[in-house]
């Protein structure tokens, strides 16, 4: 059987791919679900992991779920009311609750359509750079069900309630520049240099020390729900730690000396 999420790392840089061009990348199984899982626990445990980039195989970045196993009431959309329940919970939630929670940073190489879960799923990550084919859609609604794996929570943080409420009570698919004006994605390039600017980006993120990195994207996370006076003394704590860093040290030694620094997350 193909492998459904492609690992691959080059020094500091791991690159998820999604490999069902056939399903245009679909999110409809546990196989998809624990590749998610499984690829997540692999990269936080890895120190030597610096930044990730996620895209998917193929022409679509990700289609969603699958449209047919819904008309046919299989795989994740088979069951009763309570049954279907439990499959969410216990099967596409494992991606929004273990890929959001990774300790580096992570890119998002939207590579075409990204809609509905796919589309949550490109919002999952930090950052998001979209060739010109990219096409995005929280499109639930067209479908008469709603954002079922955090869609509602992600969209409202990355370009504001008004817009987000708009792609989602319509379903209607926006693209590229648009989505660059929306402030959906940092930046639109061809599609043939995509995966370039990608690996540019992680590269130049890579190039930081890593336990800044990782320090500093927990402080994003946490800042997005934590009281200022709590995030303050976390961020206190963290800045303790770093100034004791050997990588502190080199980075303050490379400024000086102006040359790229060594760091070797100690």
């Amino acid at each position: 059987m193909t492998e459904a999420l492609l690992y691959e790392q080059d020094g500091g840089i791991v690159t998820l791919t999604i490999n069902r061009p056939e399903e245009r990348n679909a999110l409809s199984d546990d196989i998809i679900f624990d590749a998610f899982l499984n690829a997540a626990d692999r990269i936080n445990k890895d120190n030597s992991v610096r930044c990730v980039i996620l895209t998917g195989a193929g022409k679509a970045f990700s289609a969603g779920g699958n449209v047919k196993h819904m008309r046919d009431k299989e795989g994740l959309f088979a069951g009763s009311p309570a049954e279907l329940r439990q499959g969410y919970r216990h099967g596409i939630q494992k991606i929004p609750l273990s890929f959001y929670d990774l300790e580096v940073p992570t890119i998002a190489a939207v590579n075409g359509p990204a809609v509905g879960a796919g589309c949550d799923l490109a919002c999952m990550c930090d950052i998001r750079i979209a060739g010109k084919s990219a096409r995005f859609a929280e499109s639930f609604v067209k479908l008469g069900i709603i954002p079922g794996d955090g869609g509602a929570w992600f969209l409202p943080r990355l370009i504001g309630k008004s817009r987000a409420a708009e792609l989602t009570f319509t379903g209607d698919m926006i693209d590229a520049p648009t989505a660059l004006d929306w402030g959906l994605v940092s930046s639109v390039v061809e599609d043939a240099d995509l995966m370039t600017a990608a690996t540019d980006l992680a590269k130049r993120i890579a190039a930081n020390p890593p336990h800044a990195l990782r320090m500093a994207k927990k402080l994003l996370r946490e800042g997005e729900h934590m009281r200022l006076d709590s995030l303050l003394e976390m961020s206190a704590a963290f800045q303790a730690l770093s100034h004791h860093a050997k990588d502190h040290d080199e980075a303050i030694t490379a400024f000086f000396e102006k040359r790229p620094g060594n760091f070797k997350g100690e």
